[in-house]
């Protein structure tokens, strides 16, 4: 039995669309549709309900889809076990993260990554929640980092560590030991599109502080509030695991305020590949790293102190 076959018809019944699946392994649809139907005549029995527009798997398609997953994981594991535990070169993971975690951790995880499996290429998207979640419920990525976790069918989402949250602001600005909460919401105040994690976070904590009239900017990137903190535009909020990385080489510095942001919470949204790596257990490596991350701050902070 031809695998790619398997696989095509794999990722069919996952995500439900030919197009999409066929997107998903970089193939035409007429070339999807041929897999599948060759799957079909192998086997004497239709796998796909074809009668009408809307998708449906037989119910031999059902049964076979369980056969399915478990022929792709045998191949992976057949793979791993006789070349000493790395995957092969084929296999691409493609993960989004939005740009919290790209300033903080990810690039960490992804380098352990590489060395668990030498041979894995990584295509990595950066994109605001919403458009990771997109993307990860179309299958256009196999692993998403976010803000929120994905809720459609099939896909499986976890909970990573949070993320503690600060005020940043140009080196030479933020020249008081402590600002109150009423001098601080009197900056121009730059944190994430509106809607985002960050932006209501803020409008909240503003709230139950009574402070009314800040003037809040939403701004997409890190980078773009960045070059503004550096102009003096104002102040932003980031995590402090970014914040950190940035003071060491930019010219900004963690505002210390009597305002207490919330940590942002971050969810791993997936479909598993048993054809590809263990999500999961890559999953666990990055929650070492984030995790690791933040010991190594809280550490820090301890020896500041002394």
């Amino acid at each position: 039995m031809n695998l790619r076959f398997v696989e095509a018809f794999y990722w069919v019944a996952t995500l439900r669309s030919v197009s999409r699946a066929a997107e998903k392994l970089f193939i035409t649809q007429s070339a999807m549709s041929s897999r599948i139907a060759a799957l079909e005549e192998e086997l004497g029995t239709l796998l796909l309900d074809r009668r009408d527009k809307s998708f449906r798997l037989t119910i031999a398609g059902t049964r076979f889809l369980t056969h399915a997953e478990k022929l792709l994981e045998l191949q992976r594991t057949a793979k791993a076990e006789l070349s000493g535990g790395s995957v092969s070169g084929e296999l691409v993971l493609r993960v989004g993260a939005i740009e919290s975690v790209m300033h903080s951790w990810l690039t960490d995880w992804l380098s352990e990554l590489r060395k668990q499996h030498a041979g894995l290429a990584i295509e990595l998207t950066v994109e605001t929640t919403p458009l990771l979640l997109d993307h990860v419920h179309r299958g256009v990525i196999d692993l998403a980092f976010a803000a929120a976790p994905a809720t459609s069918g099939g896909v499986r989402s976890a909970v990573m560590p949070s993320m503690p949250m600060v005020f940043i602001g140009h080196r030479d600005s933020v020249k008081q030991r402590a600002y109150t909460a009423a001098q601080t919401a009197a900056m121009e105040i730059m944190t994430f599109q509106r809607g985002s994690q960050p932006y209501v976070a803020l409008i909240d904590l503003l709230r139950e502080a009574q402070i009314d009239g800040a003037r809040i900017h939403a701004i997409s990137s890190i980078s773009a509030m960045i070059e503004l903190i550096e102009a003096k535009f104002g102040i932003a909020t980031l995590p402090r695991a970014a914040a950190d990385r940035l003071a060491a080489s930019r010219n900004v510095r963690i505002v210390p305020t009597a305002l207490t942001l919330p940590p942002l919470t971050i969810f791993a949204s997936y479909r598993s590949d048993p054809a590809s790596i263990d999500i999961p257990a890559a999953l666990n490596l990055a929650r070492r790293c984030a995790e690791r991350l933040n010991e190594a701050r809280k550490s820090s902070s301890k020896k500041s102190m002394t």
